[in-house]
């Protein structure tokens, strides 16, 4: 399969056929900013050994899902900012699922699942790799068969009725992360440069009553209220505010 649209919105694109896992790929080629600058990316159809968030194995069958990660070179971003760069990811990725579904609610699930009416198509995992540098892999469900899901709460394309142009999916994905990057570089905030608005935009977590599980195993049950400024997910329960960076998200009622 040819993807023109991807390989003139990335500034290099690798192809694979098969990998273990894209991120790892790419994190090989991070020292290398003349070979592998900003914006490049690789992909496959057929990740065996990827990982996703909270070190969980992220897997699917071959020809049934995206593996995509982007290089992302961000010396520009303060450091404090740099937590928003895994949700403008997501809130990217939305937008891209969105244009291609354009009659189903897509929205994000804090800090960035991708969820079509309520269940799970795709999955973003980012890492830091040296100062200023930045892996952004995600895990799209494309061909998936209802019998392949992972689990009841996810989605495919297909399972939605829809055969997924991919290369337009990856192309609009990479412009869109591109343009909020240059927005969070050019702007210094999340605030300033409008991604926050954004996110919360498409946040389908806030106003939801929720289940935190945090890294710890403690739980917190109570209202999403907002977006930090550092990308936080601010959670009202038993009359305090609670400030969440990390941990699994269960929406108590349907989104």
């Amino acid at each position: 399969m040819s993807f023109p649209h991807s390989t003139a919105a990335a500034a290099r694109l690798g192809i694979l056929a098969s990998t273990g896992s894209t991120n790892a790929d790419l994190r090989a080629h991070a020292d290398d900013p003349a070979g592998w600058p900003h914006l490049s990316a690789i992909l496959t159809e057929d990740q065996v050994a990827g990982r996703g968030r909270l070190d969980r194995v992220w897997t699917a069958p071959a020809g049934s899902a995206v593996a995509l990660s982007v290089l992302l070179r961000v010396p520009g971003i303060p450091v404090a900012e740099r937590g928003w760069i895994p949700l403008a990811a997501g809130l990217a990725m939305s937008e891209a699922v969105a244009a291609q579904l354009p009659e189903r609610q897509v929205g994000v699930k804090w800090p960035n699942d991708v969820l079509v009416a309520g269940r799970k198509i795709s999955g973003i995992l980012a890492e830091a790799t040296g100062s200023d540098t930045v892996i952004v892999g995600s895990g799209v469900n494309t061909a998936m068969t209802a019998a392949q899901l992972p689990v009841p709460t996810a989605t495919s394309f297909a399972v939605e009725g829809v055969e997924v142009d991919i290369d337009l999916l990856v192309a609009g994905y990479l412009a869109r992360l591109d343009a909020w990057i240059a927005r969070l570089d050019e702007h210094g905030s999340a605030v300033a440069s409008g991604l926050r608005d954004a996110v919360a935009a498409r946040c389908l977590t806030l106003g939801q009553s929720v289940r935190v599980v945090l890294p710890g195993g403690a739980e917190l049950v109570g209202e999403a209220t907002g977006l930090g400024e550092d990308g936080c997910l601010l959670v009202t329960a038993d009359g305090a505010e609670h400030r969440i960076a990390a941990g699994d998200i269960v929406h108590l009622r349907p989104a």
